[in-house]
């Protein structure tokens, strides 16, 4: 897996732009993030706050003690990559032959029902008001990148408006390879378990391999573990710009 650099677009609301950042799946390389990139977002949103914890995540007991990878998650300088406005609204690509791709799109969606114990999300139809957009397309190359054999997950900022108020938010995209079909199956499973967990707020690889954000594929793809959802939580009980 790769964490890509940061980098601004004029395309939004004037004095943000667009912030891109990204994991991939193989190798886990971090790239430095460029000096411009968000230099000036401190000083046009509040100081970082803490939300409340969504229930599913208050409610989480680990009865194991497996203890957490919270010290290898590394967020960006605004804050932790955490949502605060649920359920969260996320659209998976249905393929255009559906025929050949049914099991693809069953293991997806299977995927996305796993992470919903932890948090709440909501499957929609359209990914114009979608916070996750899960693609079927293979991760876009990029200059000095090699592309992700399998998938690949980025976010991009934006302000929005919310009353009189104006909100730093982030909306995700995962991109999952379309060549993983047939027997492949379980492991675009494998990669969309993982991708999701980084587009839910781990910014970050467990150095298990017993865990889905373990930094590369492994032979035996593994279920969320209790690690996994320790690490959440605790994501989600930091500070962050976003949602303010």
């Amino acid at each position: 897996m790769r964490l890509g650099k940061v980098t601004l677009k004029p395309r939004l609301l004037a004095g943000l732009g667009l912030a891109l950042c990204c994991f991939s799946l193989i190798v886990f390389t971090q790239v430095n993030t460029p000096a411009t990139s968000l230099s000036s977002l401190p000083n046009s949103f509040p100081p970082p706050q803490v939300h409340p914890l969504p229930p599913t995540l208050a409610n989480w007991q680990d009865s194991t003690d497996s203890g957490d990878y919270f010290d290898q998650v590394k967020p960006p300088k605004f804050g932790h990559l955490l949502w605060s406005k649920f359920p969260i609204q996320v659209y998976v690509e249905r393929p255009v032959d559906a025929n050949k791709s049914e099991e693809w799109m069953a293991a997806v969606l299977d995927v996305v029902r796993e992470w919903g114990v932890y948090l709440p999300l909501e499957v929609v139809d359209s990914s114009e008001v979608a916070d996750i957009r899960i693609l079927r397309r293979a991760p876009p190359l990029r200059q000095g990148v090699l592309r992700s054999r399998s998938g690949e997950a980025t976010y991009e900022l934006y302000d929005r408006r919310d009353g009189d108020k104006t909100v730093l938010s982030h909306r995700f995209s995962v991109y999952l390879n379309p060549t993983q079909v047939g027997k492949y199956v379980p492991a675009t499973a494998a990669t969309a378990r993982h991708e999701l967990g980084h587009a839910l707020g781990i910014w970050g690889h467990s150095l298990m391999e017993t865990d889905v954000l373990y930094f590369s594929h492994v032979r035996n793809p593994p279920p969320i573990s209790a690690r996994d959802v320790n690490t959440l939580k605790r994501v989600y009980e930091q500070p962050t710009r976003l949602g303010w």
